[in-house]
């Protein structure tokens, strides 16, 4: 029985009936003992009962199958689930290659506003960073401290900030350095100040709605004058 599909929250015991088929061995006490460990935290009612999702259902089916299929103890199986949660591909045997981010969708020559108001989840170390845009853990550091990279308060990397990096890892391969990209950094304020200028610095769903607009023109606008740019000092 495939995990039910209507978006109600389910019970312990629904949870059970629903992966009953593929693991006959499992029980209401497995499914807390999970929850107790960590690996799932469903939703609680005011009352106190447990309402587990979709989604918390195939995660306890990912645990199951790595107990099961990997014989993986629960240390591992809690790291692959955090990876998870921070977008990466969990990878293959503990001993392996480890989590890595997934190739991420080339970038269209502009993004449009709804890829601009659109959020990311992927999360990544420094490390993390480093091994996915081939640079130096050296590189990643010169590049956060000049201001190309900018982690957050966990000090953790977004998908924004590996797109940096894979474009800083393709320059040094012609010689830029780090410090050399700064005046990127500085030209990025700017436009983002002349973003925040034309949305006369207000919040909310609307205004992030123009944000994104007015931000997508603004990348329009760049790349037609670098493309320009370029064609200029060729002919």
């Amino acid at each position: 029985m495939a995990a039910p599909t209507t978006g109600r929250p389910l019970t312990v015991g629904a949870v059970v009936r629903a992966l009953s088929e593929e693991f006959p061995d499992v029980t209401v006490s497995k499914v807390r003992f999970l929850e107790a460990e960590g690996l799932v935290t469903p939703a609680r009612t005011a009352s106190g009962y447990r309402q587990f999702s979709t989604a918390d259902v195939e995660r306890i089916r990912y645990v199951l199958r790595a107990q099961r299929d990997r014989f993986w103890p629960l240390r591992v199986i809690r790291d692959r689930l955090a990876a998870i949660d921070r977008g990466l591909d969990p990878g293959g045997e503990p001993d392996g290659a480890g989590p890595r981010p997934a190739e991420p969708a080339p970038d269209p020559d502009v993004p449009d506003a709804a890829t601009l108001l659109a959020g990311a989840a992927l999360r990544l170390t420094a490390a993390e960073l480093a091994a996915a845009a081939e640079l130096d853990p050296a590189a990643v550091a010169a590049l956060t401290g000049h201001g190309l990279l900018v982690p957050d308060d966990g000090g953790l990397h977004d998908e924004a900030d590996l797109r940096v990096a894979r474009a800083a890892a393709g320059l040094a391969a012609y010689g830029v350095e780090a410090r050399h990209l700064r005046a990127f950094r500085t030209a990025a304020d700017r436009e983002a100040g002349l973003v925040e200028q034309a949305v006369g610095g207000r919040r909310g769903s609307a205004a992030d709605r123009e944000r994104a607009e007015v931000a997508h023109l603004c990348l329009t606008l760049h790349a037609a004058l670098l493309r320009r740019g370029i064609s200029d000092s060729g002919s």
